[in-house]
């Protein structure tokens, strides 16, 4: 299934990612015994662990990718969580192009330009990558495919994947359960950006374009997780003066959920309509659908720990 600073490092291994697969790289005073080009191609994967991001600035395309992947030239993300782990076989889509010389990687986006890095090698598979510009250094985790838990990545960021469709439309409602005010409800959005908690609901019904919707609610969600069950999660939306709604929710496939109503015992099934794709920048939007609202910065929903990466640059 593909299907929003301070943190992990080997940890990260055991409870993130699963079989982890690590390749020792010789490390002297003077640096790497291989060159920068053939350090960034020996994982296939770098997971961004953006909780551990130290600095003010920041760097577009790295708040929003997932992983990053450099292959002879060629830069590589998962920004969605939509088709994450199948998309480019599991490395994403192409965002650019990238060159090394000594240890400074300069990175040419598709949106965002030109940016400029000077790469340190933390431990045998976590590089720093510091931007001068801004001040601000991104932390990479390397990882081959085959160890990469790619549901963990998702069912960790539910937040985030319901907000890669412009809207969800109700195909199915069980015969059981009994009848509700929910039940008149046919379309949802989460919206990205603000305080990125943000929902619209619609009874308007059989609406072929998710832009003529007609939004006869907006108010506040909440996911949550449930106990012994990673890919089971709760959904709270919050109808202001009327009661909250609250629902069990599980993922059938990419485009597809399922809500069971905690009061009524009824199904529900939402399709996902208008695939946003983030090839944008923070306020340039992807090029498969436009949005009104302002994207959001990218968090991995991930505990931070007390105390944050410390190294000493030369």
């Amino acid at each position: 299934m593909k299907t929003i600073k301070l943190l992990l490092g080997f940890a990260l291994s055991a409870t993130l990612f699963t079989s982890c697969y690590t390749e020792e790289i010789n490390i002297n005073d003077n640096g790497p015994t291989i060159s920068l080009n053939q350090l960034l191609q020996s994982y296939d994967l770098w997971y961004v662990d953006i909780n551990a991001t130290q600095g003010y600035g920041e760097t577009p395309f790295l708040q929003i990718a997932f992983t990053l992947s450099f292959n002879n030239g060629r830069v590589y993300a998962n920004n969605n969580l939509v088709g994450i782990g199948s998309q480019g076989g599991g490395l994403g889509v192409q965002i650019g192009n990238y060159d090394t010389y000594n240890m400074v990687l300069d990175i040419n986006h598709v949106v965002d330009g030109f940016a400029s890095f000077d790469v340190y090698q933390i431990d045998n598979h976590t590089i720093e990558l510091y931007n001068p510009f801004n001040d601000t250094s991104y932390f990479l985790d390397g990882y081959q495919r085959s160890g990469f838990d790619y549901d963990f990545v998702f069912y960790d960021n539910i937040h985030y994947f319901l907000q890669e469709y412009e809207a969800w439309e109700k195909v199915y409602t069980s015969d059981f359960g009994a009848l509700n005010e929910f039940d008149n409800e046919n379309y949802l959005q989460f919206l990205s950006g603000g305080n990125d908690s943000t929902f619209r609901s619609s009874q308007d019904i059989n609406v072929n374009n998710p832009n003529a919707i007609y939004w006869d609610y907006t108010g506040v969600y909440g996911v949550g997780d449930v106990i012994r069950n990673r890919y089971l999660k709760t959904l709270t939306l919050d109808y202001d003066f009327f009661d909250n709604e609250f629902f069990e929710l599980s993922v059938i496939n990419d485009g597809t959920i399922e809500l069971f109503h905690a009061n009524s015992g009824t199904v529900y099934e939402f399709e996902g309509r208008g695939y946003i794709a983030y090839y944008r920048s923070s306020d340039t939007q992807g090029k498969i659908t436009e949005k009104k609202e302002m994207p959001k910065k990218r968090k991995q929903k991930t505990p931070k720990v007390d105390n944050p990466r410390e190294h000493t640059r030369s």
